[in-house]
């Protein structure tokens, strides 16, 4: 099997070794068109400026727009649509421009946006306040006025638009995960109004959200203040009333109804979250 094309950073380009560039997507775009699945062994930050295009990371697909930053990781398996490259620009370095100088080594991998459990890869910047192209601008003067063994404003600049790009993927961040928890909040909700006659645990639940229970139970928490087990039992206790108020069936048909083992299970269940037993509580609501 003939192996993807792998793209290395030009260290030589300007003479002198230098680990950061920014360059055109325009004057890249032959090799796009060549290869356009590849793998990139340095970081790439890319700025999305005009048109629009399709662009994949390992096996998700992302539509671009004006305004988007799509982060990449070293080794990430890259896909253009050739027929529909917007316009932008790349800002490529290798992880020792940065290494070299600060004595954390994990620095790079802690930014939300290259952590290996990030939410995604691209973000939407056309709203931030701070401007972006004029950062880019900053580091290619730089860069075209380099001077041997000056690395130190390229540096300070590369750190700023990385550190003000994390702190917008982390709002970015949080509020995908507030849509993401409040989906499966409603879905979580959706499903117990189905199922609640014959299912009476959380892993059901979870299951059917592809989550797991204690993310369910932190998720059920946050929308309603309880835990999903007890939101599922309040539904069964609502619907157990209603049927001991306006309805005739026996205990034991209502316990059967509610998929219970047994009546007697039933009544305990009934007496612990009311107080009172399933022929009490229905004597009262009929005085």
């Amino acid at each position: 099997m003939k192996s993807l094309p792998q793209y290395h950073f030009h260290k030589t380009k300007y003479g002198e070794k230098l680990l950061i560039d920014v360059v055109s997507l325009d004057s890249i775009r032959k090799y796009i068109v060549r290869d356009p699945i590849h793998v990139l062994s340095y970081y790439d930050i890319t700025f999305i400026t005009k048109e629009t295009g399709t662009f994949s990371i390992e096996d998700k697909k992302y539509v671009l727009q004006p305004g988007d930053v799509i982060f990449s990781k070293p080794g990430e398996v890259r896909k253009w649509n050739k027929n529909s490259i917007p316009q932008g620009f790349a800002l490529i370095f290798e992880e020792d421009f940065l290494l070299s100088f600060f004595n954390d080594t994990s620095f790079i991998r802690n930014l939300s946006y290259f952590n290996r459990d990030y939410v995604a890869a691209k973000i939407n910047i056309s709203s931030v306040q701070f401007r972006y192209d004029q950062l880019l601008k900053n580091i290619i003067e730089e860069i075209n006025n380099y001077q041997s063994k000056d690395k130190h404003i390229l540096r300070a600049q590369l750190y700023e638009i990385l550190m003000l790009l994390n702190r917008e993927y982390l709002k970015y961040k949080a509020i995908f995960e507030k849509k993401m928890q409040n989906r499966h909040g409603s879905m979580f909700i959706s499903l117990v109004e189905k199922n609640f006659y014959i299912a009476h645990n959380t892993t059901f639940y979870a299951d059917k959200l592809c989550i797991t229970p204690n993310y369910l139970n932190e998720i059920v928490h946050k929308a309603t203040g309880i835990s999903a087990k007890a939101y599922i039992q309040k539904r069964i206790i609502r619907e157990a009333k209603k049927q001991l108020a306006y309805t005739n069936l026996s205990v034991s048909e209502i316990s059967d109804d509610l998929a219970f083992d047994c009546a007697s299970y039933f009544i305990k269940f009934f007496r612990k979250h009311t107080g009172l037993t399933p022929l009490q509580y229905r004597k009262e609501t009929k005085l």
